[in-house]
């Protein structure tokens, strides 16, 4: 039965490699994945809308990422909070997309001065919640529904706008109060509330085979010829259910344990919790403070933060589809490491006054590159979480790998202070040696993957596990 599989797999691989040059031509609907220019044809209104959605959530995951930054030291001036009691509130969030990562692959759905800090609490567990949902259903949905030689491009966009919507918080936080601040948070969410009712369902997700060609048909225009692609999405859908069934007894998330996935969960969840523990939360959440202790000024550094971020996030959008995920991958990686090696450094020479004058500049430094890496970056390990799976298991690996990412997350997030006031310089290095660890297993694992359909790489992928 395996062996039948395989070579219906490759019997269509096969096939698709010879019509793609054809269809490609006359439609552009599968492309032939060079990284090139985009055809007009791959990107109709449904899909743009799409992608529009896609990217106010993630403008709003940054907007809740960023608050604490500029706000932290007027909320613990009018609250009265104690750096233990800001650090709960800050890590909170990632205690929220802690427990929306444990199930996301599974649903993939005037009071007193002390009530105060709780009602705070609350609301970013909730936005912790949404973000850890988000997390592992955007990238996977953005890969679903659009073509192999543009799918990187719209994967990295909305890490793009959670970087926009962290600068955000960063320039209006310092000329705004932290109350005024919240309720300009809510816009985003607000915004993509109408356009919800008019984007498809994945194709993946859809049952009877009409409704999987209505999907392509919405997605890729009313004149696209579908054939290609709907078969191999129904040959993808067929493997994963004839897996399913024959791993029936191992019930659950259980399943994501054979032997044949091991390699691709160490992988992708090996990145994300050492990008995790490499501090990403950490200077997400406290660039601020980093700035003042650095010697900086807070609005200053948090604004040059917010255009670094955009440059570079444009940047990785254009480069993702040409260079491929694994050189971005292990560039990023390196600035991370190098970025953080320098920030501690800053705080080691101005420890000991060896270059008053010149280690705020090393601190600015070191923030802007770790900044413009993190965009580059972060949002390739959930790329490759959506390309490296089959449907049978996405939603489990999913759930184990952002849940473990959000643990590491909060673990970060909470500690950083108490770390901060230990040693600056010390709490650097260690970010610094776990971006170092992040690069060794992306040059040793991670795989590429740039212009390859889902149904190519898993196939691929499955080959070389066995």
């Amino acid at each position: 039965m395996e062996q039948q599989r395989t070579e219906a797999t490759e019997s269509l691989l096969v096939r698709q490699g010879n019509d793609n040059l054809v269809y490609n031509e006359e439609n552009s609907g599968v492309g032939v994945g060079d990284g090139g220019s985009v055809a007009v044809s791959d990107v109709t209104t449904i899909l743009g809308l799409s992608i529009f959605v896609a990217a106010c959530i993630a403008f709003g995951s940054g907007c809740a990422l960023g608050y604490s930054s500029p706000t932290q030291s007027s909320i613990m001036e009018d609250l009265g909070l104690s750096v233990a009691e800001f650090s709960f509130f800050g890590s909170i969030l990632s205690i929220g997309s802690l427990l929306g990562a444990a199930i996301s692959g599974k649903i993939t759905d005037l009071l007193g001065r002390k009530m105060t800090p709780w009602l705070l609490d609350l609301g970013r567990l909730s936005l912790g919640f949404t973000i850890g949902n988000f997390t592992y259903l955007m990238p996977i949905y953005i890969s679903e529904i659009t073509t192999k030689n543009v799918r990187g491009r719209f994967s990295a966009i909305p890490a793009l706008t959670l970087g926009w919507g962290i600068s955000f918080m960063y320039v209006i936080g310092s000329f705004v109060s932290w109350r005024t601040l919240a309720l300009i948070a809510t816009l985003p969410g607000l915004l993509q509330l109408l356009p919800l009712f008019f984007i498809p369902e994945s194709a993946m997700a859809v049952g009877r085979d009409k409704e999987l060609e209505d999907v392509l048909l919405c997605l890729r225009g009313n004149k696209a010829d579908i054939f290609n692609e709907a078969a191999e999405i129904k040959l993808t859908l067929l493997m994963g259910f004839v897996e399913s069934l024959k791993s029936f007894s191992k019930v659950g998330m259980l399943e994501i344990f054979q032997k044949k996935y091991v390699r691709q969960l160490l992988t992708v969840a090996g990145m994300i919790i050492l990008m995790n523990l490499g501090g990403v939360n950490a200077f997400a959440f406290y660039s601020g403070v980093i700035f003042v202790s650095a010697g900086l000024s807070s609005m200053v550094g948090l604004i040059t933060l917010a255009a670094t971020q955009t440059i570079v996030g444009i940047a990785g959008i254009l480069l993702i589809d040409k260079l491929g995920r694994r050189p971005l991958l292990l560039v990023s990686t390196a600035v991370l490491c190098f970025s953080s090696f320098l920030t501690g450094l800053s705080f080691f020479l101005k420890e000991f006054n060896l270059w008053d004058q010149g280690s705020p500049v090393l601190a600015l430094i070191g923030l802007l590159m770790y900044t413009g890496s993190t965009i580059v970056g972060a949002g390739i390990p959930s790329l490759l979480l959506s390309e490296l799976f089959p449907i049978n298991v996405k939603g489990s690996a999913g759930s184990i790998c952002n849940f473990m990412g959000s643990f590491t997350g909060w673990v970060v997030a909470y500690y950083f202070n108490f770390l901060r006031e230990w040693s600056s310089t010390g709490t650097f290095f260690i970010f610094s040696a776990f971006c170092c660890a992040n690069f060794i297993l992306s040059a040793t694992m991670v795989p590429e993957t740039k212009g390859r359909t889902l149904e190519e790489i898993q196939a691929s992928v499955s080959h070389s596990s066995v």
